[in-house]
């Protein structure tokens, strides 16, 4: 019997049919480009400073997302010069615009958000300045949100997450990112690649309280809800938190997670082998989801220039997926997952984990940019959150290591549990 393809043969494969494509492409108008080229951190593809002295909360909003009257170009060379400018705001726009925030600017992404290195080759890429490297990748896709999260741009910065896309970025870059229970923020007027199964809207914020601003934003009245989850006063040993191993995780990381959580005084279970293992099923079953949607989304850019190799192949990887006994069966296992994770949230108030399985890599210099995204998509732990349609937060927590200074704490909790979940992520950063 015939061996199936391994991701990284698939992947060369796709790239493979890309060069293919090369010669039977459609061409781009004849438009001049209407940015500069991006300077300084390239968190931004359009920023709007806000006025002097103002007391504005500054709000960054990930490119993806349409703005009456702006291009959503979704990082991509091709959508900025044939997309028309949005007709109308994103209905997760709307309170933003009530509540009298300053938009400060357009965060750039990985190209149409596929991808978890925060890497664009045509606006730049965010400079990641956590640790002593220059050239850690930001995270993707929502890179230029949690760069300008990181640089005191902004003090929230929405961007979506359908595989782990807030908190990956959130993770390289030493910032918080919460990713909600699929359905409560709407995803209408955003570039989709999932949107039936696993797309979301989130904030990213260097703090709790600025998270709480952001939530507050895309669902308001959620502050009084998290007033509340404060007000009930939980200590420490009423929050029992599982704590789930993944292997292959970087010694040095699960020793973060478990000091920041023993730092705590929260009370922890080491969850089963049991839940491990359906973890790692869900995973297969959550990527091969998003990969599959990606291509249904996006096939239709195969066939023009200005769209980079590397989203190609990303897309016809998903072809190899889509219409496949692998998706037939990823849908048919969703309910199933859905369920042992209820099993777990009868014994334990959140699981915690690491939200990446090692240190962010180095950007690399030259163009392999194609085996990087499947290297950087490899260290998340975050899709099978999504496959579940539960929120998950990446919080920042200090760890034992001269060049990067910090890792990054995923906490997950039941659907519709975001307030007790940022109050149960104040309570382990506050060390209360």
């Amino acid at each position: 019997m015939q061996s199936k393809p391994s991701p990284l043969r698939r992947s060369v494969a796709a790239l493979t049919a890309v060069s293919l494509l090369t010669g039977c492409t459609t061409s781009l108008p004849s438009f001049s480009n209407p940015f500069p080229k991006l300077r300084g951190d390239k968190a931004f593809i359009r920023y709007w400073p806000p006025p002097k002295d103002s007391t504005q909360l500054r709000v960054a909003v990930k490119d993806n997302i349409d703005m009456k009257g702006v291009v959503t170009a979704a990082g991509s060379e091709y959508l900025l010069k044939t997309n028309p400018p949005a007709e109308k705001d994103a209905p997760c726009l709307a309170p933003v615009r009530a509540s009298g925030a300053h938009i400060v600017g357009r965060t750039n992404l990985n190209e149409l958000a596929l991808g978890a290195t925060g890497i664009n080759g045509y606006f730049g890429t965010p400079r990641n300045r956590m640790g002593d490297s220059k050239r850690l990748m930001p995270g993707g896709s929502s890179s230029g949100s949690a760069v300008a999260v990181l640089n005191g741009r902004a003090d929230v910065a929405i961007g979506t997450d359908t595989a782990g896309s807030i908190r990956t970025p959130a993770a390289c870059c030493g910032v918080y990112g919460l990713k909600t229970t699929f359905g409560l923020i709407p995803t209408k007027g955003i570039h989709p690649i999932s949107p039936r199964h696993l797309d979301t809207v989130g904030p990213l914020a260097k703090d709790i309280p600025h998270l709480v601003d952001g939530m507050d934003l895309l669902k308001p009245g959620f502050s009084g809800q998290y007033a509340n989850a404060k007000a009930a006063k939980p200590g420490p040993r009423s929050i029992t938190v599982g704590r789930l191993y993944i292997e292959n995780t970087d010694p040095k990381i699960d020793q973060a997670i478990d000091d920041a959580l023993a730092a705590a005084n929260v009370k922890v279970v080491r969850l089963p082998q049991w839940f491990a293992e359906a973890w790692k099923e869900a995973m297969k079953h959550g990527n091969t989801i998003a990969v599959a949607d990606g291509y249904v989304t996006d096939k239709e850019l195969l066939k023009v220039r200005g769209v980079t190799s590397t989203t190609k192949a990303a897309i016809l990887l998903g072809d190899l997926k889509y219409d496949s006994k692998e998706y037939r069966e990823a849908l048919a296992m969703k309910k199933v997952w859905q369920k042992q994770l209820d099993r777990i949230f009868q014994k334990v108030d959140f699981i915690a984990l690491p939200t990446l399985r090692h240190h962010p890599m180095k950007v690399p210099i030259f163009s392999r940019f194609i085996l990087f995204e499947a290297e950087a998509l490899a260290l998340q732990n975050t899709v099978s959150v999504n496959y579940a349609g539960n929120p998950a937060l990446a919080m920042p927590v200090p760890m034992n290591d001269e060049k990067i200074p910090l890792t990054s704490l995923q906490l997950v909790g039941p659907k519709l549990s975001e307030a007790k979940l940022l109050n149960a992520a104040r309570i382990i950063a506050s060390k209360e």
